[in-house]
């Protein structure tokens, strides 16, 4: 049997049970997990490490989800790296907006570890 490939995932949210949640599901399938707070955490730990998966909140405090994924797709570094949106705001208009501002996947609050875990796996291959 092959080993699933080890991955680096940013986890950006400002719940910290979420993030723990996040990060519990994802460090138990083998990945390497770095967490940010808020949106100007997440963009200075994505520019540094340059993970191969980024899980970013919507709504966050100062530099919202939306805001630090319009400047990873404007990053030539960054711009190919798949992006989930994680958010409890779950209408149709927030999903379109989401994926038209280049997220690769929306999933709504509150998720479940085997819902984060499939969205990954299928980004991730």
């Amino acid at each position: 049997m092959i080993a699933p490939m080890r991955h680096t995932i940013l986890v950006a949210d400002d719940e910290a049970v979420l993030r723990a949640l996040a990060h519990a599901t994802l460090a138990a399938d083998g990945h390497d997990v770095l967490e940010a707070a808020d949106g100007d955490e997440a963009l200075e730990l994505a520019r540094r490490a340059r993970p191969d998966l980024i899980v970013l909140d919507l709504m966050m405090p100062g530099r919202s989800g939306f805001d630090v994924l319009l400047e990873l797709r404007a990053d030539p570094r960054l711009a190919a790296t798949p992006v989930v949106m994680l958010t409890a705001r779950s209408r149709a208009a927030d999903r379109e907006a989401a994926i038209a501002a280049g997220a690769d996947c929306f999933l709504a609050k509150p998720f479940s570890p085997r819902a984060l875990r499939e969205v990954v796996a299928g980004l991730l291959g």
